[in-house]
């Protein structure tokens, strides 16, 4: 599978915040009410993550959504 950079850099911008925090994916999913294979696979660039889960990502991670594609964009 070939993996997307926007959805790569997205992913690594989420697992950098996650990790900031000191969460463990699966408590960053219970944060987020989103399943920990689906954070597992966002931070891998798997996903094409909708607006819903954006934004529930967000919050998990105490951030709003802009934060997350701001440190996403260096990235690509």
């Amino acid at each position: 599978m070939e993996v997307n950079a926007d959805l790569l850099s997205f992913g690594r911008a989420v697992r950098s915040r996650r990790i900031a925090l000191g969460l463990s994916q699966e408590e960053l999913a219970d944060r987020a009410g989103l399943h920990r294979n689906y954070i597992g696979g966002i931070e891998r660039g798997e996903r094409n993550v909708g607006i819903k889960a954006v934004y529930a990502l967000a919050a998990g991670l105490g951030c709003g959504p802009s934060e997350l594609f701001s440190q996403a964009a260096p990235l690509r």
